[in-house]
């Protein structure tokens, strides 16, 4: 078999590991299975040959009555004899056959369950890793060749436990048996068969030894196609605007040709293999024919585990029968390594995703619902009540401690760089008291929206603090950290659902009429109502059948029911029309009363009225106040406003 790269071993130990904690019991019967059909497969050649020689026995011995006794009728006992040695060989070989059936039906049921079992438990494996990835990954993968991972290499796994792995061991099982059955007729014969095998084992490694590679940039190039196409697919718009469509076809026949080299080459070596190993096979099988021809003529004394005797031609003729089961089942063994190889190549793209570090997070302060007594003393309740407290477990005494979350956060002296070396922020300082209002504005890639990310937690900074009501978000639980905020991005999200979905989609136990209020905060009950199915219209493709600005709405809505005592807006109302804006804005400052509120806008309009604004330059702050004291001090921001400078 061709030679493999050790992590391939090392892919292959995992997903055997894997099918067998997934199914402890069934991949043992199932490996039983194979063990009987195999060895039932091969034992019909032994007893196929006591039954040729008993009946060439009593061939003779008719005979010879015959000669002994002209124009009588045979002898019944004679025949009697025959029948009580034939007979229960013959019933032994059916029996094999039948048990061999039984066996094939049975691991053929089994194996069905387990690959299709295995594959979803994969997938639900995968997909609950992809949750706990950092947003980091998304950001530096192409989401066409994440979902590569779902489709094409999933795929070439199912290849692999459903054909490869049970062919394989089929092979060797037959192998094994036959070569000790073989052993059992003729050590000399054997022997010449085992120098056949050699060479058909060296030239299997010398012509598959290349696939694995091309394999592997097969799945890598598959993944970069369907990752090229899904970036079409969502930019089409844009592509026909700008007449894009010649250049499109044109990078798309490049990925496409890549594509097609790799799997060519990958495929011409996994192709190539069959044949030679089959010839080989033949040529060896006339070889054999021929060696047992020459050691019959030559009356050489035949050794075999049972001793010495005289070879004859039904030990040549079974064991011949043996040699071609020998051969093609090797030659069927070197056919399973396209199965293998690619198997191998997109499972190590599955275990590399799937060995990604997940997100980090040490956080052990919770976000729990309060109740507040007279005295100011706050307990913790299951129910909602509209009073959050940060819980604060204390390892050293036992005890817990909760702290009112107002909605202070502050930025100490950031620093905070994508990839190392080329920093983005730079000593970036923001206090955000309880319910204040504070805008970012700036040129693109000033930094504002990594601002927000940090608050997210969505990266982690290089220097400084961030504090949240007085405690370092790193001590909170991160899920915790993002149910107080809520965030209102430039680029929404819906997904496949009714509106009311996906309007609930910011709370899950959020009731009908909630998710109604919160729609009409936002500006967005409208235009719901006057939807084909109102709050029950059916949303796909991320709400194509809808504008940008009803879409925004959404999001709007989808904060607002969640209720949360921080709010981010990154670019909010950014698609929405001026008209469109003023209504959206009345509702956002009801939806802000009484928050915290980080603002990111290119409007002006949007953030006049924030109590703070601050002006971000290659990720510093140069300027900070509220309105009327940026325009005074005459600054960037009083160009921006006056329409001297804009933003990129």
């Amino acid at each position: 078999m061709p030679k493999r790269p050790k992590p391939s071993a090392k892919i292959l130990g995992r997903v055997l590991k894997m099918l067998f904690s997934y199914y402890p019991a069934l991949v043992p019967i199932t490996i039983l299975c194979i063990v009987i059909s195999s060895v039932t497969a091969a034992l019909p050649p032994v007893f196929m040959q006591k039954v040729i020689a008993d009946i060439t026995e009593w061939f003779n011995l008719a005979n010879a009555w015959k000669a002994l006794h002209p124009g009588e009728a045979l002898d019944p006992v004679i025949l009697q004899n025959a029948m009580g040695e034939i007979v229960p060989k013959v019933c032994i070989l059916a029996s094999f056959y039948v048990v061999s059936w039984i066996a094939i039906i049975l691991q053929t049921q089994l194996m069905a369950v387990i690959t299709q079992g295995f594959l979803c438990k994969m997938r639900r494996t995968m997909f609950d890793k992809m949750q706990n990835l950092p947003i980091r990954y998304f950001d530096t993968h192409k989401h066409g060749d994440i979902m590569s991972h779902y489709t094409n290499d999933i795929d070439a796994l199912r290849e692999l436990v459903s054909q490869a792995l049970p062919s394989l061991l089929q092979c060797v099982i037959i192998l094994v048996s036959v070569f000790f059955v073989m052993l059992y007729y003729s050590i000399w014969m054997t022997l010449i068969l085992l120098v056949g095998v050699v060479a058909m084992v060296i030239v299997a490694r010398k012509v598959g030894g290349g696939s694995a590679k091309y394999f592997m940039r097969q799945q890598k190039a598959m993944g970069k196609t369907e990752g090229f196409v899904q970036e079409m697919m969502n930019g089409q718009k844009v592509i026909k605007v700008f007449n894009h469509e010649e250049q499109s076809a044109k990078d798309f026949e490049e990925i496409n040709n890549q594509l097609f080299e790799d799997s060519t080459k990958a495929h011409s070596y996994a192709n190539t293999l069959g044949p030679i190993i089959g010839n080989i096979g033949n040529i060896l099988y006339v070889i054999m024919a021929v060696s047992g021809g020459l050691l019959l003529l030559s009356n050489v004394r035949n050794a075999s585990i049972g001793g010495f005797a005289l070879l004859t031609i039904d030990i040549v003729v079974p064991f011949l029968n043996m040699a071609k089961q020998f051969t093609g089942n090797v030659n069927q063994a070197s056919q399973q390594i396209n199965a293998v190889v690619m198997g191998m190549a997109g499972g190590s793209r599955l275990f590399q995703m799937m060995d990604e570090l997940p997100e980090a997070d040490e956080g052990y302060v919770t976000l729990v619902n309060a109740t507040e007594d007279e005295n100011g003393n706050l307990t913790e309740t299951a129910e909602r009540t509209g009073k959050w407290a940060w819980r604060h477990p204390h390892q050293a005494d036992g005890t817990v401690t909760y702290t009112p979350l107002r909605g202070d956060v502050r930025l100490t002296d950031v620093d905070f760089a994508y990839v190392e070396g080329k920093t983005v922020l730079h000593d970036v300082t923001v206090f955000a008291e309880p319910g204040q209002k504070v805008a970012f504005v700036g040129a693109t890639g000033a930094g504002k929206t990594t601002i927000t990310n940090l608050i997210n937690r969505f990266y982690d900074i290089a220097d400084g603090k961030i504090r949240y009501d007085g405690i370092n978000i790193n001590k909170i639980k991160k899920s915790d950290l993002r149910r107080s905020l809520g965030i209102v991005l430039q680029d929404t999200n819906l997904f496949t659902g009714s509106v009311m979905d996906n309007i609930r989609y910011g709370r899950l136990d959020a009731t009908d009429e909630e998710c109604i209020a919160a729609a009409k905060l936002a500006g967005a009950d409208d235009f719901i109502t006057r939807l084909p199915g109102g709050y029950d219209t059916e949303l796909q493709n991320n709400g194509a059948n809808l504008s940008q600005g009803q879409r925004q709405l959404l999001a709007i809505a989808r904060a607002a029911v969640a209720d949360p005592p921080v709010m981010i807006m990154d670019e909010a109302t950014s698609s929405i029309d001026t008209r469109t804006e003023a209504i959206v804005q009345r509702g956002m400052d009801k939806l802000m009363e009484g928050r915290t509120v980080f603002v990111i806008a290119h409007r002006l309009s949007t953030v006049m009225n924030s109590d703070v604004i601050m002006v971000l330059d290659h990720g510093r702050i140069i300027e900070r106040g509220n309105h009327d004291q940026l325009i005074a001090q005459k600054g960037t921001y009083y160009r921006l406003y006056t329409g001297a400078f804009e933003l990129e």
